[in-house]
């Protein structure tokens, strides 16, 4: 038997014979076999339906989400890792607010505490610009509404407030809208406000155009005096700081530290529950001047009547307390209100006492004799032949009247106002005129020409003194008379009370001392002193002074104080107009003390370009010295010393 399996054999199907033609073709029934198509015609199964892959599409997907994920996992790193700081300032920033406190202006008061300068409460009107935008008020005029109910308010033009609240960008949340308005200012806009707040929430179609308007509390600065020593004290400027005057030589001290507030806000408004941060201001501190208001009143009054009586440019007056120093009054004419600035002439806006500078004519003829007494060169009763004419350098000298050969002492020199016997007596200086030029100019430096004051005040003028070097042919003889060269009225002032104070100057002061937050009292530093002359001289000047006006021979008979013996001299100097630069007009003056052998009080007096009536100095400033002068000594309480005068000679006969 072979291990090979037989093969089968297929034994092929028997074939079905062919239906007859016209036969009919059954139906199958019911559990009948389907009936078998011929192999021929027999058709192709339909292919199943493949569906693709899945897995690219959830590939890319994930990649999707992952990558936004990452962007997102990165910002989220950024926002509060890299750049915390950075959001949290900006957040803090639009969502906190600072506003300035500003300190209180310390007060100016005359040497008995009477207020020159106070500040009362003001409030700066504001406004946040972002809350009268179209978004905030539905309305898209919402400035002009604004600033159509704020402009009579403030006294403001419309169009510059609308510009002010017209938001610019998002960042722009502050505005000033006008500032140191009254309290009664603040008092109309906010019933305003107020009003137009209840009548919006009634009334959908009305908005609250005042909605973002605001005030932060401020100060005014008031002069309850007006004009009353406008000079000396100066104004405060739009900024809150001083202008000119005390307000500005002080701003620091005056003025304060301001301090600050941080709040959190919302619409405009502090969220109380938020917290705030404060840090106070401090206050100003109190200035007392040496400044009397009564005498500074009398002065004032004195000077400005006679500048309008003689129509002059402009006149000054100084009083100063001899023994100290300090300047009871410094008045000038015109002046003007610190109160009202948009009236004031900018001519006018200053201290002219200070600020002009002018030659002085006859008044500086005491320097001269003061160098001529400590030089020993003469004494008051020296003889000194005076002729009509001096012939000196390439000039020709007079005096201001014509007359014959006088005959005068020294004394007589300086009563008379002798311009020819003061080049005669100041020759005497040095062997040579050189030699006389260089101790001349030592003597007037002495005295505080060409020197500021001291004072510290703004656009004071030191005057014009050349160095003895470099004087003309002609100033080596104008200048011992008072032309030639130039100082301030507190210059000329201060010569006087040098002479007044037994030849010590002492360097003037207005200021006596200030007063703290803490309620102390702090004084001035005490003022320089130097001495220019000895006593001996001093006292012989102040004798020599006494014949201006005692004698009737003297230029200053209209100074005379019933009861007083009083020390002056007159001057009327050829005037330097300052638009020009060339000589026109007169320069008017008289200075002089009181009592004469006690001095107590220094007053000058200098009148520019009077244009009617006389404009001598004794005829125009000798009754405003003696009207300040018998009114200081009242004020004071100075008593006549009772001694008779010393009644040099003023002449002799040859």
């Amino acid at each position: 038997m072979s291990d090979r399996e037989p093969q089968r054999r297929r034994v092929p199907a028997p074939a079905k014979p062919p239906r007859p033609r016209g036969a009919v073709r059954r139906q199958p029934g019911p559990g009948a076999r389907p009936a078998r198509r011929p192999s021929g015609a027999r058709p192709m199964p339909p292919r199943p339906l493949r569906l693709g892959s899945p897995r690219p599409r959830l590939r890319m997907v994930s990649l999707a989400l992952t990558l936004v994920l990452i962007a997102f996992v990165v910002r989220l790193l950024q926002v509060q890792a890299v750049d915390a700081s950075a959001y949290a300032a900006r957040a803090e920033q639009n969502r906190y607010v600072v506003h300035t406190l500003a300190a209180a202006r310390g007060g100016i008061t005359d040497r008995n505490g009477v207020a020159l300068a106070i500040s009362e409460d003001a409030y700066d009107i504001t406004a946040d610009p972002t809350m009268f935008s179209k978004k905030q008020l539905n309305i898209g005029n919402g400035p002009e509404q604004a600033a159509a109910l704020l402009a009579p308010i403030l006294g403001q033009d419309q169009a510059a407030l609308v510009k002010k609240l017209r938001p610019r960008n998002g960042n722009s949340r502050y505005a000033r809208l006008a500032t140191r308005q009254t309290p009664q200012v603040w008092k109309q806009i906010k019933d305003l406000k107020n009003a137009l707040a209840k009548k919006a929430g009634t009334d959908k179609n009305t908005a609250n155009v005042l909605a973002g308007v605001f005030a932060d509390p401020s100060s005014q600065r008031v002069y309850p005096n007006g004009d009353l020593a406008a000079g000396i004290l100066g104004w405060v400027n739009a900024d809150g700081k001083g202008g000119g005057g005390i307000e500005q030589a002080l701003e620091k001290q005056l003025s304060g530290k301001d301090g600050k507030i941080r709040y959190a806000q919302s619409g405009g408004r502090e969220v109380p529950t938020a917290g705030s941060t404060e840090t106070p201001a401090v206050p100003g501190s109190d200035v007392e001047l040496t400044i009397d208001r009564d005498i500074q009143w009398a002065a004032q009054n004195a000077i400005s009547e006679q500048v309008r009586k003689s129509k002059a440019d402009r006149g000054y007056v100084v009083v100063q307390d001899t023994r100290t120093g300090q300047i009871l009054a410094m008045a000038d004419s015109p002046g003007f209100d610190p109160n009202d600035l948009s009236k004031a002439d900018g001519d006018a806006m200053g201290n002219a006492a200070l600020q002009d500078a002018y030659e002085p004519g006859s008044t500086a003829k005491v320097m001269s004799m003061a160098a001529v007494l400590e030089q020993h060169a003469a004494t008051p009763l020296t003889h000194v032949v005076v002729p009509n004419r001096l012939h000196r350098g390439d000039r020709l000298f007079s005096d201001d009247v014509d007359h014959a050969t006088w005959y005068l002492t020294l004394n007589g020199v300086l009563a008379k106002s002798s311009n020819i016997g003061t080049i005669l007596a100041t020759g005497q200086l040095g062997r040579t005129q050189p030699e006389a030029n260089k101790v001349l100019y030592s003597y007037l430096h002495k005295f505080g020409i060409g020197s500021y004051t001291g004072l510290g005040f703004p656009g004071e003028t030191r005057g014009i003194l050349a160095p003895y070097r470099k004087w003309s042919t002609s100033q080596q003889y104008t200048i011992p008379f008072g032309q030639g060269f130039s100082l301030n009225a507190m210059q000329a002032a201060s010569v006087y009370s040098t002479i007044a104070n037994g030849g010590v100057r002492i360097q003037p002061t207005l200021v006596r001392g200030s007063k703290g937050a803490d309620g102390r009292f702090t004084p001035a530093p005490k003022p320089g002193q130097s001495r220019v002359v000895s006593a001996k001289t001093a006292k012989a000047v102040a004798q020599m002074l006494e014949s201006v006006v005692d004698d009737e021979q003297g230029t200053g008979i209209k100074a005379r104080i019933p009861g007083y013996r009083v020390a002056g001299k007159t001057g009327t100097a050829n005037r330097v107009d300052p638009a020009t630069g060339r000589y026109r007009g007169y320069t008017s003056s008289f200075a002089g003390f009181a009592p004469a052998d006690n001095p107590r009080i220094t007053v000058y007096c200098a009148i520019q370009n009077a244009t009617v009536g006389s404009y001598f100095g004794g005829q125009i400033c000798g009754p405003i010295y003696k009207q300040v002068m018998e009114f200081a000594l009242k004020t004071l309480q100075v008593p006549p010393t009772g001694a008779h005068s010393a009644n040099l000679p003023v002449d002799y006969k040859p």
